[in-house]
């Protein structure tokens, strides 16, 4: 699933360099998220509309965390899974803040 992560980020800074509002709306925002597919562990920080860390593993505290596991995930990367169904048929699972959330959506 790293390479899978991997293409979406590409695909987010992709998408904030080409659209001007999305730039402005996380411009300054600075998130952190863990992904944990149970046999895989990831992190992300979210700082000023670019992905700046990526890597295995997770952090004690941050502030979204989704859950999943790495075919669900990869369901959502293709579109065969929509957020909102898979959410409602708990595929996966996301805590955080709803305004924090929000920024997790920019991903996909």
């Amino acid at each position: 699933m790293y390479d899978a992560i991997q293409g979406m980020i590409d695909k987010f800074h992709r998408k904030v360099g080409n659209d001007e509002k999305l730039r402005e709306k996380l411009s300054g925002v600075v998130k952190t998220i863990n992904i944990d597919l149970g046999t895989e562990f990831y992190f992300l920080k979210l700082d000023d509309a670019q992905i700046t860390e990526y890597r295995e593993g997770t952090e004690e505290t941050v502030d979204i965390a989704f859950t999943s596991t790495p075919e669900n995930l990869q369901a959502l990367i293709d579109g065969t899974l929509r957020p909102m169904k898979g959410y409602l048929t708990r595929k996966f699972t996301v805590k955080g803040k709803l305004e924090d959330i929000m920024y997790l959506k920019s991903l996909f």
